[in-house]
């Protein structure tokens, strides 16, 4: 009997559009582009979610890639990055009906960095979740079975006792071989309705 459904964050619950957040403070395409592949490179966001830079590292090696008068706006961008995270139709909608007609709980699993976890309260979808795990509170990273494993702990119960909603196929397969029944979301509520409700009634 399943006794968790843990979702994903971003684009599973709500959209995450680096352009639309910078765009929110620029106007000018140059600076709009510049800003945006400078503060959002993966290179610092991945060790953001593995919790092994700090914020400060990460903006001083942003400043060494702008001209200094972006400087203020990248920091501001930076600092309200979370607040603009819109929600994706229905799957608020979806995550509490099957909590209800299944008496599930809802967990949220994300690789995000710890800006995130600290300003949860300003982000109006994480109250629909009973736990939330983040990455670098962690200190591990989604398709690593060892956050699986801490997880799983944490909420006491079995790998077989969860299932999984992710968009990334790494991740999916990785919740699947540690046990957990895991079904990758391409966008389609319906679909993924449909499918997590074969899981819930096997």
């Amino acid at each position: 009997m399943k006794k968790y459904l843990i979702f994903d964050l971003g684009e599973v619950m709500v959209r995450y559009l680096p352009m639309d957040m910078c765009r929110k403070y620029i106007d000018d395409g140059d600076d709009l582009k510049a800003v945006c592949d400078a503060l959002f490179d993966r290179l610092y966001w991945d060790r953001l979610d593995a919790g092994t830079i700090e914020d400060e590292e990460l903006l001083s090696a942003v400043q060494k890639r702008l001209p200094k008068r972006l400087f203020p706006i990248a920091e501001k961008i930076y600092s309200t990055w979370f607040l603009s995270l819109p929600e994706i139709s229905g799957m608020r909608e979806l995550a509490l009906e099957l909590k209800e007609k299944y008496s599930l709980r809802l967990a949220l699993l994300s690789n995000v960095g710890k800006a995130l976890a600290e300003h949860e309260k300003e982000i109006p979808i994480l109250d629909i979740f009973d736990k939330k795990f983040y990455s670098a509170v962690i200190g591990a990273t989604k398709p690593n079975s060892e956050i699986f494993d801490y997880v799983c702990k944490n909420l006491g119960i079995l790998p077989n006792e969860a299932v999984f909603v992710d968009d990334n196929e790494k991740n999916v397969t990785a919740a699947k071989s540690f046990g957990i029944a895991a079904v990758k979301f391409t966008g389609d509520v319906l679909s993924l309705k449909k499918e997590l409700q074969q899981i819930l009634e096997q």
